[in-house]
This record gives structure tokens, sequence and C-alpha cells, in this order.
């Protein structure tokens, strides 16, 4: 119980050191803010504007930004600030499924790779050379072509484009780790390799891989943007970011608020998810610790 007691105990102090060195970086607290902010707008979007996102008002279009309506309204009379709040509930569940449901598969395919190596790891990573040997973006278009456009399709195509950056990453960490002491003594007393895998390998191999989700959220968002862009993401009249960038897109010369709004708060989500990951490498690079 000691043991457990003082391993539990090293663990909460580390945590507890992270999370300060977090607290007094202003670049995480920027990115933190951004990030929360426009989570919450999202979620209480009912309760923070007085429009339906799909209501169309016909003499109400193309008006620019004012009081009545803060962003301006689009070519159906929509007011673009109220599609803004609740498109973010798309983008936002968009960018954080796909990369965690990648996560999750690549945590597991790279721990049973990089633990077991041999003939497991070798078809495991040839299979993962052959999705890589595509670009990101050129292989989620190639999904959504298969599967057709939409909110579910936009986000099994990036997750499994995700899905090998992930792996390879955990194999590597896997690698480092798997011939530590405590992974010797664990095997010396006969623990199974679920629970070797489970218990000492993956918590110890997870740092990086939390830098990396915090980083691939916003490029994940930025890649269904882009598919929404041409016309193989979310689509209209649904008010997702991207969808309202390519519905605005063609009156982008006579009214660019229609798709300056839409661009700033892709921005914004972006640039709070880009910090956030910046500072949370630098409070868990141990070279930086005093």
């Amino acid at each position: 119980m000691s043991k457990n007691s003082s391993g539990q105990a090293k663990k909460n102090s580390a945590s507890k050191a992270v999370f300060l060195r977090l607290m007094k970086n202003p670049i995480a607290i920027i990115g933190i803010a951004l990030i929360v902010i426009l989570c919450l707008a999202a979620i209480f979007a009912p309760f923070l504007t007085p429009y339906d996102p799909t209501a169309i008002d016909m003499l109400s279009q193309f008006q620019t930004p004012s009081l009545a309506h803060l962003c301006g309204t689009d070519d159906l009379g929509r007011d673009i600030f109220t599609r803004l709040l609740y498109g973010g509930r798309y983008s936002i569940t968009i960018g954080v499924v796909s990369v965690v449901s990648a996560l999750i598969i690549g945590v597991i395919l790279g721990s049973i790779s990089g633990y077991f190596g041999g003939q497991i790891d070798n078809i495991l990573m040839r299979i993962l050379d052959v999705i890589q040997a595509l670009p990101s973006m050129l292989f989620a278009i190639i999904i959504s072509a298969v599967l057709g456009a939409g909110f579910v399709q936009t986000i099994i195509a990036l997750s499994v484009t995700t899905i090998p950056a992930m792996a390879r990453m955990m194999r590597a960490n896997i690698l480092s780790v798997r011939e530590m002491e405590y992974i010797e003594a664990a095997q010396s007393i006969k623990c199974s390799n679920f629970r070797i895998i489970v218990k000492h390998v993956i918590p110890n191999a997870m740092s990086p891989m939390i830098v990396t989700t915090a980083s691939r959220i916003s490029a994940n968002i930025l890649m269904a943007t882009g598919l929404s862009y041409i016309g193989l993401g979310v689509q209209p009249p649904t008010s997702e970011w991207g969808a309202m960038l390519t519905a605005g897109r063609n009156y982008i010369t006579l009214y660019p608020h229609l798709v300056l709004f839409p661009g700033l708060f892709i921005c914004l989500f972006t640039l709070g998810f880009n910090l956030f990951g910046d500072a949370l490498r630098d409070a868990l690079d141990p070279t930086l610790k005093h």
C-alpha cells in the first residue's frame, strides 16, 4: 500500500507541476481562453442570439454588420453571427471527435506494433506506409468522395487520415519505453502483456500524444473547412464554418463580410489550439523544469 501511495503521490505531484507551469505561461492562458470562449458560445448559442440560424428573410439579405446583426446577414437574410455560434457546434465537434477517434485507434495500433515488434510490427507499419503514401488532404478527399458529403462522413474521413500519424508516434514512444527497468520488472513477475501495456507502457508514452492531439485538432478543422469548400464536407444549409465560407465565396467581392467572419472564427479557434499545444509541449518538456 505504501508503494502504491508513494507512486500515486509522485504522479499527482508531477501533474500539479505541469498544471502550474501551464498556468504561468501567458501563451497557454490566451489559447485556453480562446478555446473556452468559442466552445461556450457554441453551447449557449440560443441564449446569446435571438435569431434562428436557418430562418430565411429575403428582405434582410446582404446587410452589413450593425447593432441588429453584429456580423451582417447572408444572401438569404440569415444572421451570420447566429450561424457562426451554431456552426461552432459542427466545426468543433468535427475537429475534436475525428482526432480523439484517431488517437484511440492510433494508440492501440502503435502499442501493439511497438511492444510486440517482429512480424506484427512489419505488417502494421507497411499498411500505414500505404496510407501515408498519399498526402493527408488528398486521402481525405478520396474517402469523402467515396462516402459522400456530410457531417458524419467528414468525421470518418478525417479520422482515417489522422490514424497513421498517431499510430507511428505511439509506436516510437513505445519503443523507447519498453526497455525501461519497470517493464522488465513487470515481465519478471509474470504480468500479462495486456496489463503491462495498459498499466505501464501506455501511461508513460502518452505525454507526446497529448501535445500532438491538441495541435491536430486545429489541423483537422482546417481540413474540414477545405473539404466543405470543394463540396465534399458539411453542406449548406448546415451552419458549419467551412460550409459558410463556401456559401459566401460567390459574393466575396461585393459582400466580403460573408467570408470574413467565418474565416475569423476558424482562425481564432485554430490559433487557440496551436497556442495551447505549444504551451503544453513546453510544460511537459523535462529540460525546462527547474
